[in-house]
């Protein structure tokens, strides 16, 4: 069962329909918008400010989505994958936008909407990634424009295959 922690007053906001694995972690102040998920051992830790985090956004096996003790906010808008073991850390990520497997990306940097993080990137505090960019590297840097069918391929696709991926599982309750 998944763990779901209150922390300073704060109990996580979960619509109904979330796929929770059963060794996530989710505390304190967040809220997850309907039809998301987030897969095992991913931490959500809300314990030192807010994560917010929209409709069908991914949250892949072993990401950590945390903040800064009331400097930052983690923001994942609609459709947003974050993949295996990434790190978003006090971060924006605008609607569709893809985090590779591993990437770092740190407080107050902005991913615009349907920009792609490599795997393995290291996105420095307050940077800002255009929207359909590709950044890739440490520290991460510009390597090109994708086309809009490049963007639907990588983002739009790997969102919609999450939440497809997420009713393969029965309902929590149900493994009781």
């Amino acid at each position: 069962m998944a763990v779901i922690q209150t922390v300073r007053g704060f109990t996580p906001k979960i619509a109904e329909d979330v796929f929770l694995a059963t060794n996530a972690t989710v505390v304190g102040d967040v809220e997850i918008g309907v039809g998301s998920s987030v897969w095992f051992s991913a931490v959500v830790r809300g314990d030192v400010n807010s994560i917010r985090i929209g409709k069908g956004v991914n949250i892949q096996d072993g990401a950590v989505i945390h903040t800064l003790y009331e400097k930052s906010v983690s923001i994942l808008e609609d459709n947003v994958s974050v993949g295996h073991n990434a790190i978003i850390h006090g971060a924006h990520l605008c609607e569709g936008a893809l985090i590779g497997m591993g990437a770092i990306v740190m407080d107050h940097a902005v991913v615009g909407k349907g920009a792609v993080v490599a795997a393995g990137a290291v996105v420095l505090s307050g940077t800002e990634i255009e929207p359909g960019a590709l950044y890739a590297g440490v520290p991460a840097k510009f390597v090109k424009q994708l086309s809009d069918e490049q963007t639907q391929f990588l983002s739009v696709r790997t969102a919609k295959n999450y939440q497809m991926y997420a009713s393969w599982f029965p309902p929590q309750e149900d493994l009781e």
